[in-house]
């Protein structure tokens, strides 16, 4: 039987390349200090014998282990798609490795998931909205695990949070709906209990009508799961009541999607007779017919910045700053003047 052929190591690549071991680890962990012809002879020695870093041994060394994990509601649609590429891209040049877990939004699978990746070592953690019971975050301080919450940007909370205003951001497209004339407005909402960022969007709704003048009798609410069955139940129940609402403003992109699909299959004309918007802007909302008036909500700078932002926590060199992202009102064809009551 032949001889079992062990792994590389640092001292095979520093003996490949002819440079010392201590050349060899400023190369993979802090290649701008190596002049370009070195590092590239290395990177060659690594590619041709196959090394893979001591994963161990660098954790050992810097007493973390280059991971953050990440606790998203669901996976089921694209709405933390694009956010958590990006969060996940910053990590990677930053080097870190990403973990990501669902809780279903179930604020029991999320304390659980917490937890499990507080007990696999991870030096940091990306939550999603404010809501959740503050012994969560008495149990973070205790570990040491620093913490930001994304998708929701409320500077005086407990923990810091890169994200946006969802009240001021469904209450710049409430107004473009009042502007267009409507009154007679319906909302399907995300479930609000346990979600700070559904909430937060009825509540920009209603400080726009409130704003117009209008009375709490002005909008008609509809809580639903974000699902595309979910959205075309609702509306549905909506297009029963008399007299029917002339807009139908959707928690999300998804719930917007649903909503036209149901239209469709009734008969009625979008934005002819029933003006429908959603929210995120995701790809979903330019492609479906008509296409969707919708908030935009940039996900990529956010997942960049909020990774930069953890990081630096992770890192000591920063105590956790707030960052607002800006939002803004993508007008498509799905919203129009409300019909003509005669």
């Amino acid at each position: 039987m032949g001889k079992t052929r062990s792994a590389p190591t640092l001292t095979d690549v520093a003996r490949e390349a002819g440079v010392s071991t201590a050349t060899v680890s400023r190369c993979l962990n802090t290649p701008e200090r190596v002049i370009e012809s070195t590092r590239q002879r290395v990177l060659q020695a690594v590619e041709s014998l196959g090394y893979t870093p001591n994963f161990a041994a660098r954790v050992m060394a810097a007493k973390r282990s280059f991971t953050i994990g990440a606790i998203i509601p669901t996976m089921d649609n694209a709405i933390f798609a694009r956010g958590l590429q990006a969060f996940q891209d910053e990590l990677r040049e930053r080097g870190y490795t990403l973990l990501v877990s669902s809780s279903a939004y179930d604020p029991e699978a999320e304390r659980e998931q917490i937890r499990t990746l507080v007990a696999r070592g991870a030096d940091g953690l990306l939550l999603i909205g404010h809501a959740r019971d503050p012994e969560i975050y008495e149990y973070l301080d205790r570990h040491q695990v620093p913490s930001l919450v994304a998708w929701s940007y409320v500077p005086e909370a407990r923990r810091p949070s890169v994200g946006f205003s969802n009240a001021c951001a469904m209450r710049a497209l409430a107004e473009s709906v009042l502007a267009a004339g409507h009154r007679r407005i319906a909302m399907i909402s995300g479930l609000t209990e346990g979600n700070d960022r559904a909430l937060s969007r009825v509540e920009g709704v209603r400080q726009a009508l409130q704003a117009a003048g209008l009375g709490e009798g002005a909008l008609t609410l509809i809580e639903t799961p974000y699902e595309i069955d979910k959205g075309a139940e609702a509306f549905r129940q909506l297009m029963a009541l008399e007299p029917r609402p002339t807009v139908v403003m959707c928690g999300n992109d998804v719930l917007a999607a649903g909503a036209l699909r149901e239209a469709k299959g009734m008969g009625i004309a979008v934005p002819e007779q029933v003006s429908v918007t959603g929210f995120d802007d995701i790809e979903l909302a330019a492609i479906v017919s008509p296409a969707l008036t919708t908030v935009h909500v940039p996900h990529r700078e956010m997942g960049r910045k909020a990774a930069r932002e953890l990081v630096a926590m992770v890192e000591g060199t920063s105590a956790g700053q707030p960052e607002c992202i800006s939002t803004h009102v993508v007008t498509r064809q799905s919203l129009a003047a409300p019909p003509d009551p005669s």
